[in-house]
């Protein structure tokens, strides 16, 4: 299993949202094809397909919690991974 397997099953297992490093999180949400633009400490991503928008802010070194759980039910809700991805 590669480190990208590993960390979507630790975001999609929703036990870690405190320990999610942003850097992994926003690197996800690139490799599933989203635009980013960034403005101070807001990373605001989106995608054509998507209707939401994610706008993202680190705490530190990681992710907020509460929008880890918001990355996490747009995966869901869009389909966004496939269990084919076995890169890295």
């Amino acid at each position: 299993m590669g480190q990208f397997q590993k960390f979507l099953l630790l975001l999609l297992s929703g036990r870690s949202d405190n320990n999610i490093a942003f850097s992994e999180l926003t690197r996800l949400l690139e490799r599933l094809g989203f635009e980013s633009r960034v403005k101070g400490s807001h990373h605001i991503f989106t995608k054509s397909s998507i209707e939401e928008i994610l706008n993202l802010q680190p705490r530190g070194a990681l992710a907020k919690p509460y929008q880890v759980k918001q990355v996490r039910d747009i995966l869901i809700k869009y389909r966004l991974i496939s269990g084919g991805d076995s890169d890295e």
